[in-house]
């Protein structure tokens, strides 16, 4: 939903105040949660509310893996607010993620968290994730390709 993007961005925020590689542009962030939220057919954005208040959020991308044939996820930027944290909020929406993927025939959901942190990790072992030995390697453009 278009009104929520201000509380996304915020929510954005916060997760990439934590994240080594990553600082918050809200103008990008609005520009990509707006092209997810026009195009659910390259992904959706959850949300968990509290009131008015959104709580939580997590993204996911759909991507066409060769391995699998088909349709993957790729989930990213789940994060819960501070206040809310400790209450299981990220395991409803990580919950309703997992449900979403298999409902719609996805074969696979694939994330990415830094090596640091280890509470993240814990958090994605308990929801059935497992490590892999892929290593990601990145290629960042600081503008658009003409």
């Amino acid at each position: 939903m278009f009104s929520d993007i201000p509380q996304l961005c915020e929510l954005l925020a916060i997760l990439f105040g934590q994240e080594v590689e990553f600082r918050p542009d809200p103008a990008k962030q609005e520009a990509a949660l707006s092209l997810l939220i026009n195009n659910p057919q390259r992904g959706r954005v959850f949300v968990i509310r509290d009131g008015s208040t959104l709580a939580g959020m997590v993204s996911v991308q759909v991507v066409i893996s060769t391995a699998c044939g088909g349709d993957v996820l790729l989930l990213e930027d789940l994060i819960v607010r501070p206040e809310y944290r400790n209450k299981g909020l990220g395991s409803v929406i990580m919950d309703n993620v997992v449900l979403f993927a298999k409902q719609h025939g996805y074969r696979r959901i694939t994330l990415l968290t830094d090596r640091v942190n280890a509470g993240a990790q814990r958090f994605y072992k308990r929801h059935g994730f497992t490590s892999s030995d892929m290593v990601p390697y990145r290629m960042v453009f600081l503008t658009p390709p003409v």
